[in-house]
Parts: structure tokens; sequence; C-alpha cells
């Protein structure tokens, strides 16, 4: 069910104690592709998990509105991008899933769309699960597209072909060599296992890692086929888990 389209009868209707709340970004993502594009692909594989998971379990999942800016400061010298602080990120994920929770919705998946906001998921799906009401696990779909998350870059072949899937027509085609003259080949500047760089306007030009152009719509659609898949098997993993607490020791 899409909470947001839905109205209110139609969500206390809702026989499910599954959600699974989107979690995006708005930045700069090359001059090929939107600045929403972290939020439209998190978007997009939340739906195709949901679905996926209704079609083999004969069940019900709440998709929840996207959380539309994380944790990208990042990208600051790239115009449009917008970020709030890691606090600012966690607090307002966890009064969003209490929320969810407050209706019963309170197994929740966070599907994530920008590698930015991955640790503060991580830490603040522990807090929910250790001091509320709810239990939550965090879900970002790029580390779960098998050997295609090798080629994981920023703008680059995955996001770029996802989109081309699920909507080519925010993809500024006639820009795509643009994108691939001006992107870098990795994230960061690495020495000795540390990264040197901590924005990524001190190693791309154009924002880009990696070159788009080895995104097409067919691996796209693959993409979001593994993504969905595995959405959907973590789905049925929490709605099965037991996450009463361990008593102390």
């Amino acid at each position: 069910m899409d909470l947001f389209d839905a109205t209110w009868t139609d969500a206390d209707a809702a026989e499910t104690d599954l959600a699974v709340l989107p979690v995006g970004s708005t930045e700069q993502h090359g001059p090929h592709a939107p600045l929403g594009t972290d939020v439209r692909t998190a978007e997009a594989v939340a739906e195709a998990g949901a679905r996926a998971y209704e079609d083999a379990r004969d069940g019900q999942v709440v998709v929840a509105p996207a959380i539309p800016v994380g944790v990208a400061e990042e990208h600051r010298q790239f115009t449009g991008t917008l970020w709030v602080g890691e606090d600012t990120f966690r607090r307002y994920v966890r009064e969003t899933v209490a929320s969810l929770a407050h209706h019963g919705w309170d197994r929740v998946v966070l599907v994530n769309g920008h590698g930015g906001n991955v640790a503060a998921l991580r830490e603040v799906a522990g807090t929910v699960t250790r001091k509320d009401d709810a239990y939550a696990v965090p879900f970002t779909w790029f580390e779960a597209v098998g050997e295609h998350g090798d080629d994981m870059g920023h703008g680059g072949p995955l996001e770029t072909a996802l989109l081309r899937e699920i909507a080519p027509e925010l993809i500024r085609e006639d820009r795509i060599e643009d994108a691939r003259e001006g992107a870098s080949n990795g994230w960061g500047e690495w020495v000795s296992h540390a990264n040197l760089a901590f924005d990524s306007a001190e190693f791309t030009g154009n924002g880009v890692v990696g070159d788009p152009g080895d995104g097409d719509a067919d691996r796209g659609e693959r993409l979001l086929e593994l993504a969905a898949a595995a959405l959907a098997k973590l789905l049925a993993a929490v709605e099965e888990r037991d996450v009463s607490r361990p008593a102390h020791k």
C-alpha cells in the first residue's frame, strides 16, 4: 500500500506490521542525471520490493513517503545539493519510524539510495531497535545487486542504468559524453587505505564517478529485479524474526 496516496481509512484497514521507508538525497549527479536520483531509485526499489514480497507471500507492506534530504555535504560545491547534519537526519528517521510504529507498522526496512546515509542509518536502526517500540533494518539497494555493485560510482553506470529503466525522461542523453569525459575513475584520493578527500569536488570535475555510458536500460531492468528480490527476501526475514531483545546476562 502506497501510504502517500492512500486515505486514512485505507491505511487503517491495512493488516500488516511491515513497512518500508525510502531514504534518499537531493544532490548532484553530474550534468546528465537529476538531483533527485537517490530519491527516485530508493522509491522504485521500495515499491518493487514490496510488490515482490506481496506476490510471493500473499501479504501486505506499507510503503511510506520518501525522506528526500540526507547526509550529503560532500557534494556541497555543486549547486542544488541539499543536506542536513547526521544528528538531524538520524532524529528525523527515528521519529518517522516511531510514527509508523504508532499505527502498528513497527517492523520497518529503511530502503536507502545514497551512500552518505549508510553509517547514520545503521546507527539509527540500532537505536530504534534497542530503545523504541519498533524494529528497523537498513537496506541499501546498490549493495544488493551482486557483481554489479563493483561498478557503483556516482551518477555512473548503476544509477544511470536504473534511471533509464524507471524514469528515462529524466536522463539528459545529450550530456552523456560530457558526463563521461569529466568523470573520475574512483571515489576519493586513497593513500595507505585512507581517503584524503572529504568532498567530491576534490576528485571529480563534474560530480560523476564511473562511466554512465555503461548503464543502459537493460542493465537497469536487471538491477531493479535483483534489488527487489533482495528486498523481498529481507522483508520476509524481518516479518518472521523474533525481535524481542536478549535479556541481560
